[in-house]
């Protein structure tokens, strides 16, 4: 298809490598989306250093065409600002760029009159057939290193977006590597990801896309062309052609990256395919209700999917399509409201204007009347009043309304008992802003049925489900368990806590609030008991240490049914673990009126938070300590605050302490459902009894998320999972015998047991055995991390012997959890040892062979150590495993010793898997070739010659006539001169180049002519020669990536 693609015969096997997987995708970016597609290395540089980021003949062509009123000299000035993106980190020169490419460069140039002022648009958004859309694999850069990327994205001759691929069929890579191979381009290579838009990684079987930000567990897979959910799939061209359509690809480069600036750090955000879809579908309904009833609809994606992102997005695309639109946030909280206003304000230059947030109810009329056009105005329902005359009468105003639940949001008139009449917030707002266009934006469903949510917002413009939120991996499951009983509440506790459920209403309005607050002023009494707060702590303290101490962070949160109750939580952890001083805070609202010994609880500060003579508040202080992974504040007690809009990803368990309802509860347990690496779900402990509340929530959700997930309770859920894995493992290790010496209390019987076992899995019978275990001992492990405080003491045990024997067998077999790698041995010996330690109190640690052996081939020691073995499968899968590796570096040096010695060893593993050669004979050949690769290294090393110059002397004498015409001392020399002759004349992207080739070629003939080689009964010996001199140049100078 192009020069760098080399012509196959009929009937040959394509090899399915990574190679075959880039001319895929360039075939159906070329041929389906119409880009043209250029060979890095055939693309004219504009000189030989490679620092070319731009195509830059096709860039300014582009922007001629893009830009016909300006001058050239406008152009030429925007090139400049372009090539000057230096200040910063990459980050913040990222952003710089990426604010060119959505709104144009800001330029001033001299007209040939005067001086002007004008904006140079660097792509057509209104006109994607207008832009230049090229697809380029081998391109090569250079900076800090050399790289070359698989495959880069080109619009108007900018590198927008970078492709990293991995093959199809090698099993020790995937997808993870190439996030990997990534974040090395970005240390090596930054400049050329200044202008990056986005980042792809692929091994065909799974497709992700994320930013130079993104860590692994951020970037995600685009599934769905159109929007509709129920077709999605992870096929890599839905990727391609969900995000590279050309007016979909402007489309996201305009309105779906942004960035969300904090002091701390910069964080580019793309949009995930549901936030697309979703958007586009709320700012088609949103035109269509300002020309009609102002009902936009109800926009429902499941926390933590990135709701309040979606509203940032809306709000920048509603810009272009309605005509100086004012947006009005609300939401009916004051800390809900900071929390939005934060968003959008870290996102102030992708929305173009600085969204203002009213401080009070007159405020809020200053900011809203008589406003002409635009504004992002943030406010809280309870600022709209009653009044005569509205605050604006536009019709170009869309107001959106956060956590939009009907009892919120009344458009009724109701009288009280006193005989006053009260009007429902939602009549208010509608009063102050009657031609005003409304979207209701929730993560937990609404009740449609409802009369007031239809009036004011009418249907559903988007459903993104909790199960479809897990399956992209966007949120992760809830879990729930009960300890309610671990606290023995007498029986008129509990029945007036039942009563109190029953009366407790999850709307907001004023009445309701006061009932509910009669209904539950019993509850502080029975909840708040000396003896109650007592069992609980004492309860919480051993739930924590023995099950969630060691998950991830270690984060956790007590949700308190009262400030007072919070406090006496507070103490009396602090009176059972006086060190957890630095673990422990309370992040509630206060008042003049608490007692002093309250004050340095909520008020205080820790040392960190005093910076430049300014101290943050008691909640920003402990907002940053919480949020941060390696804060020694691990616990939060909290009662209302933190419960909606708050995300600290590595939080995985929530202690409620609080009857809950209804869209409160599921706002509250979403805290837990955030993705974090190594995170299987989140887990609610109930103290409270939320079970049939959690049940009744889930009405309104859609049938499958009922269907999996109306009952999350771990002892329906996981336990029974954990139960079955168990069951499985042990069928799995039927014949081996090791209950006997795992239970023995022996330190060193156990050690044993787990090396014979993984002896006993690597046998080469018992290979679909040793695959299933590997499989269900993870699920084991996954299961239990959920329910492990109901799991036995027996069973954790045996269990943490299952997951070291996987473990043990995943580093000898050279793989990983993630399928890249392997984990050194030092890592390996503390996983072991630190789970052991957890798990049966071990002192010692678990080492494949005696201590201060290096694991390497040419260690003599090492190798002695092998042969002394007794796990003789053990032996040969590590011993093959670290030859294979030798013989993999060879195929990248040494074109001799890799044709030596792969074919020895397939010959040796066939006779082995025959049945021919018993696994003590296959060690005995594998050492012997280990013992002879390490004596041709000697060898080397002796003629004075290094590894790259080895291979050259390899190849020339592999002849073993040639040592009868020549002196050892003259094959030295030429070795010395063909080597340097190499370095000399390689150019960078030489072997990508026929000519080159063939000119190096040529350089090499004349370089041995001199010597006479080969002679005239070896020519045979020059192919060879010359295959070797590929070799290196492929392999070792300019090594592909």
């Amino acid at each position: 298809m192009d020069s760098g693609s080399g012509g196959m015969s009929a009937g040959a096997t394509i090899p399915i490598n990574e190679e075959f997987f880039e001319q895929t995708i360039i075939e159906h970016m070329a041929d389906t989306l119409g880009y043209e597609h250029l060979y890095g290395p055939d693309v004219p540089r504009t000189d030989s250093l490679y620092h070319d980021v731009f195509l830059i003949d096709v860039l300014q062509s582009s922007l001629w065409r893009i830009n016909p009123g300006l001058p050239a000299a406008a152009i030429h000035e925007a090139i400049l600002r372009l090539n000057d993106v230096d200040a910063g980190s990459l980050a913040q020169r990222n952003e710089r760029f990426s604010d060119y490419v959505q709104s144009g460069v800001e330029v001033r140039f001299f007209d040939g009159k005067e001086e002007r002022n004008d904006i140079v648009r660097l792509v057509d958004y209104d006109r994607a057939e207008n832009n230049t859309f090229q697809v380029v694999n081998q391109w090569t850069f250079v900076e800090h290193e050399q790289k070359r990327p698989d495959i880069v994205v080109f619009v108007n001759g900018m590198p927008l977006v970078v492709f990293e691929l991995k093959s199809p069929s090698r099993e020790e890579t995937d997808a993870s590597d190439a996030y990997l191979q990534l974040r090395n381009y970005l240390k090596a290579i930054p400049s050329f990801f200044v202008p990056n838009a986005f980042l792809v990684m692929s091994d065909m079987t799974t497709t992700k896309v994320g930013t130079i930000t993104s860590p692994e567990d951020r970037f995600s897979e685009w599934k769905s062309l159109d929007g509709d959910y129920s077709n999605n799939n992870t096929k890599w061209q839905t990727t391609i052609d969900g995000m590279f359509r050309k007016d979909r690809l402007c489309d996201i480069l305009h309105n779906f990256i942004c960035f969300n600036d904090s002091d701390e750090k910069v964080v580019k955000i793309l949009a995930a395919y549901h936030q697309y879809f979703g958007v586009h579908k709320a700012a088609e309904r949103a035109v269509e209700a300002i020309e009609g009833d102002g009902r936009i609809g109800v926009f429902w994606h499941t926390q933590g999917s990135g709701k309040s992102l979606s509203m940032v997005f809306l709000s920048h695309m509603l810009q272009d399509r309605i005509d100086s639109p004012t947006i009005v946030v609300i939401t009916d909280r004051n800390d809900l409201d900071d929390q939005l206003f934060g968003q959008f304000s870290r996102c102030a230059a992708f929305l173009r204007q600085t969204p203002v947030q009213a401080t009070s109810r007159e405020d809020l009329r200053r900011l809203l009347e008589g406003r002409k056009a635009n504004g992002i105005v943030f406010t809280t329902m309870q600022k709209f009043t009653e009044r005569d005359e509205p605050l604006c009468d536009r019709s170009n105003v869309v107001v959106m309304i956060d956590e939009a639940h009907r009892g919120q949001y009344g458009l009724t008139e109701t009288i009280k008992d006193d005989g006053t009449v009260s009007i429902g917030a939602a009549m208010q707002v509608r009063d102050a802003l009657p031609n005003a266009s409304y979207i209701g934006f929730t993560g937990t469903p609404i009740a449609l049925d409802g009369r007031n949510t239809q009036e004011v917002f009418g249907g559903y413009i988007d459903v993104y489900d909790m199960t479809q939120a897990v399956e992209d991996e966007a949120t992760v499951p809830v879990y729930y368990e009960s300890r309610v009983v671990a606290l023995n509440l007498d029986p008129d506790a509990l029945e007036e806590l039942d009563r109190a459920y029953k009366e407790y209403a999850d709307e907001h309005d004023e009445e309701s609030t006061e009932r509910s607050k009669h209904a539950m002023g019993g509850l502080d009494a029975i909840l708040g008991a000396p003896e109650t707060i007592d069992t609980l702590c004492r309860d919480i303290v051993a739930h924590y240490e023995q099950n969630r101490e060691g998950l991830l962070t270690g984060k956790a949160m007590i949700v308190a049914y009262s400030r007072p109750i919070a406090m006496a939580i507070y103490f009396k952890l602090m009176e059972l673990r006086p060190e957890w001083r630095d673990k422990v805070g309370v992040v509630m609202t206060t008042s003049n009126k608490d007692p002093e010994e309250w004050y340095d609880v909520t008020h205080g500060v820790s040392d960190g938070s005093k910076s430049g003579g300014r101290t943050l508040d008691h909640k920003k202080d402990m907002e940053r300590r919480f949020k941060s992974d390696d804060d020694p504040l691990k616990i939060a007690i909290v009662v209302d605050m933190w419960l909606t809009g708050f995300d600290v990803p590595s939080l995985a368990t929530m202690y409620m302490y609080k009857p809950m309802r209804g869209h409160n509860l599921m706002q509250a347990i979403a805290r837990v459902n955030r993705v974090y690496p190594g995170k299987e779900g989140g887990l609610i402990v109930d103290y409270i009894g939320i079970a049939s509340a959690l049940k009744a929530a889930m009405h309104d959700y859609t049938k499958r998320d009922q269907r999996k997930y109306g009952d999350m309770d771990i002892a329906k859920t996981a336990y029974p999972k954990f139960r079955e894995k168990l069951s499985v493992c042990r069928d799995l290790l039927h014949g081996f015998d090791y209950r006997t010496h795992i239970f023995s209390g022996s330190k060193e019987e156990l050690a044993s047991c787990i090396a014979e076992g993984a002896d006993w899995l690597l046998d080469r019978d018992r290979e679909e055995t040793r695959e299933e275990f590997l499989k269900q001992s993870q699920l084991l492990v996954s299961a239990e991390s959920l329910c492990k405080s109901m799991v036995s003491e027996e069973d954790q045990h045996e269990a943490a012997f299952f997951q070291v024997l996987r473990v043990q067998v995943m580093r000898t077999l050279g793989r990983s959890g993630s399928g890249g790698g392997g984990m050194s041995y030092e890592e390996f010996n503390k996983r072991v040892g630190a789970i052991l330690e957890q798990t049966v109190q071990s002192e010692g640690v678990i080492n494949l062979f005696d201590g201060g052996v290096e694991v390497s081939l040419f260690d003599e020691s090492f190798l002695d150590e092998i042969a002394r073995m007794r796990e003789k499968n053990v032996a040969l899968e590590t011993l093959k495993r670290l030859i294979e590796e030798q013989v993999r570096s060879y195929k990248k040096t040494s074109i001799v010793k890799s044709e030596k010695f792969s074919e020895v060893l397939q010959r040796t593993l066939n006779g082995y898997l025959n049945g021919m050669l018993t696994n003590a004979e296959v060690i005995e050949e594998l050492l012997k070739m280990a013992h002879e690769m390490m004596k041709e290294r000697e060898e080397g090393e002796k003629l004075g010659l290094t590894k790259e110059e080895l291979a050259f002397y390899d190849a020339l004498t592999k002849p073993q006539a040639v040592r009868d015409f020549y002196t050892n001392e003259q094959l030295v020399a030429m070795t010395h001169e063909l080597t340097d002759a190499l370095r000399k004349n390689a150019t960078i992207d030489w072997q990508e180049k026929k000519t080159a080739r063939a000119g190096m070629r040529r350089a090499i003939k004349r370089l041995l002519k001199k010597y006479k080689y080969p002679p005239d009964e070896e020519r045979e010996a020059l192919d060879t020669v010359m295959a070797q001199c590929e070799t290196w140049a492929d392999n070792q100078t300019f090594q592909r990536d």
